[in-house]
């Protein structure tokens, strides 16, 4: 009888090791599957980072070349609008010294007739 119950522990013993072994089976290859789902999330993950930095970059280069191109713009407009007062105030000392040399001509003219009377 002993005999039997020895053998009889060692079959359960057998099948639960085989059942440990199987679920341990089972569980290494759903563990590899996560770790491959994983791996290939990450590099989908990284694919969308560089794609997304290579974007900022861009955006970036755009936003400094149209920041260029409003100071341009504006140095323009500044020079433009420094030359049209400067041609103004040229006009109007022109036109100062014009009216001033006629007062001055003016004034000649009736010192000669006064002294040829």
């Amino acid at each position: 009888m002993n005999k039997l119950l020895v053998a009889m522990i060692a079959a359960l013993s057998l099948t639960a090791c085989q059942k440990a072994e199987e679920a341990a089976s089972t569980a290494a290859d759903q563990a590899q599957q996560a770790a491959g789902a994983a791996a290939d999330a990450a590099g989908q993950a990284a694919d969308a980072a560089g794609q997304a930095a290579t974007d900022a970059a861009s955006a970036a280069g755009d936003a400094a070349a149209a920041a260029g191109d409003a100071a341009g713009t504006a140095v323009q407009g500044a020079a433009d609008a420094a030359a049209g007062a400067a041609a103004g105030a040229a006009q109007g000392a022109a036109d100062a010294a014009a009216a001033g040399a006629g007062k001055v001509q003016e004034m000649a003219d009736k010192a000669k007739e006064a002294a040829h009377k």
